[in-house]
């Protein structure tokens, strides 16, 4: 099957937009209609096949998709499979995901919608897993379509520590990188300690592509000033691909030409096109997995807006996991308030890692500060924390390497290969380390 999807910007306002989503939902949900998912929800009932019929549909959740483990929402011949994944599991049991060659030309297209552009003379390093997640594969897919050399640095594997990765950086004059925002910090630490400057040091970088975990204006800031190059985010997941990308004035647009978006408030059960609640999307061109209103239990921001950019898209703040703020005190807490914070200290006093714990009556914070920072650090923070989040607070600014060990940023690969037979003076404990 061939599938025609509009480029961005074939739409001159956001009518024209929704048009365009409306035109595309039959053909959607007639391909839905084809999983023994969707067939068995609908049974009893004609299958929905129109805008409207879609809106009355209740969201699909992450137990539905556990539940039909693995091949309950296949809606293709198994053969016209290309790739098959499953997502991390970060909040229960993994779910499934799968996409025709089709799906990949989508996927790969939305990840390279940069205001960084991939191209031929780029190096661009893969720092995110490969293994069953989509992450790796998603950039390696989109920076190969578009002429670059890649380097596969996947993160879950022993033989890419943080020290090669920089290594590999400053020697290949890698200019472009994926990964999530906290890489980037390690990589930073890891480079001061191989002697290196990140900010003068790595000059053919010319941008950070990150994702995969909530980022505070302040940590991008940060993270930015550290690298001396832009930090260009984006968000999405395993189960759909890239729902949503940064643009040149910093902010997050929802592509809504490839994916319906509908905020749901927890409380009401209602669905909305814009406001915060819970992210819910309908990718729009799927062919081998349709989703239909799936609820991905992110807390979002939605608003239509004008943007300097041009982009005539929906505006997205992405605030992090649903139900993952804490009460302390008579407050609460989530992460990005206090990530704003720990990175809205001056960068003279060196904070790149931090940690938290949200009591009851206390929030307790530990950060690395710089030599001689320490009481002036948790001045600072406790005050901050105070005026901004109106919660008791208790902070403790511990020497570097306290909470990322020096040996994590220096340490050199493990060569995990099998081998049995060792020389009179070598290690034969080492066999183990393959098993």
């Amino acid at each position: 099957m061939t599938v025609t999807r509009p480029e961005i910007g074939d739409w001159k306002s956001i009518d024209e937009l929704r048009e365009l989503q409306e035109r595309q939902l039959p053909p959607l949900l007639a391909r839905a209609a084809r999983s023994p998912f969707y067939r068995s929800r609908h049974t009893g009932r004609p299958a929905p096949a129109t805008p409207a019929d879609l809106r009355s549909l209740e969201p699909t959740g992450k137990q539905d998709l556990r539940d039909a483990y693995p091949f309950g929402l296949l809606a293709v011949n198994r053969t016209e499979l290309a790739t098959y994944h499953e997502s991390s599991g970060s909040a229960g049991q993994p779910t499934a995901s799968y996409y025709t060659r089709n799906d990949w030309a989508d996927l790969a297209e939305r990840y390279a919608r940069k205001w960084v552009g991939i191209e031929p003379s780029d190096v661009f390093l893969v720092r995110t897993p490969y293994a069953l997640m989509i992450t790796g594969h998603l950039a390696h897919a989109a920076a190969r379509s578009k002429g670059a050399t890649v380097v596969p640095a996947d993160s879950r594997s022993a033989a890419t520590p943080a020290a090669r990765t920089v290594k590999l950086l400053h020697r290949l004059g890698v200019s472009l990188t994926w990964s999530n925002p906290t890489e980037t910090l390690l990589w930073a630490a890891a480079a001061r300690a191989a002697g290196l400057d990140p900010a003068t040091d790595f000059p053919s970088l010319r941008a950070l592509f990150v994702g995969g975990e909530p980022l505070s204006p302040a940590r991008r800031a940060r993270i930015s000033a550290l690298w001396n190059a832009p930090v260009v985010e984006e968000y999405g997941s395993t189960e759909t691909g890239t729902l949503a990308g940064q643009c040149p004035e910093g902010r997050l647009h929802l592509w809504a030409d490839r994916v319906l978006c509908e905020v749901l408030d927890p409380e009401s059960g209602k669905l909305s096109e814009e406001g915060r609640g819970r992210l819910v999307v309908t990718p729009l061109y799927r062919e081998a997995m349709p989703l239909l209103r799936y609820n991905l239990d992110d807390e979002v921001e939605v608003e239509y807006s004008d943007c300097a950019c041009g982009w005539r898209l929906p505006v997205v703040r992405v605030l992090g996991r649903g139900g993952f703020a804490w009460p302390v005190g008579t407050g609460t807490v989530d992460q990005h308030q206090v990530e704003e914070l720990v990175f809205g200290l001056p960068a003279a006093d060196g904070v790149l890692f931090w940690r938290a714990r949200a009591g009851r009556d206390l929030l307790h914070v530990q950060v690395e500060a710089g030599e001689g920072r320490a009481a002036a650090v948790e001045r600072r923070l406790t005050e901050a924390v105070a005026r901004e989040l109106s919660v008791p607070c208790r902070v403790e600014a511990l020497p570097p390497g306290a909470l990322v060990p020096t040996e994590v940023l220096t340490a050199n690969p493990d060569a995990l290969k099998p081998r049995g037979l060792f020389g009179p003076s070598e290690d034969w404990d080492a066999a183990l380390l393959y098993y």
